[in-house]
């Protein structure tokens, strides 16, 4: 079953990007790099609860 995760800036915290995810295959949180527009650069985006 697929889950709506949101994508948070590990720098400033901004919830910037929502995304799709499979709960039963990863049970750990999912981290991309992403654009931020606050930052102003790619940063590290952490999946929030």
């Amino acid at each position: 079953m697929r889950k709506k995760v949101v994508l948070a800036c590990v720098q400033c915290g901004n919830r910037n990007y929502t995304t799709m995810k499979n709960v039963q295959q990863n049970e750990v949180r999912l981290e991309m790099k992403k654009f931020c527009k606050v930052c102003n650069a790619h940063m590290n985006h952490r999946e929030t609860k």
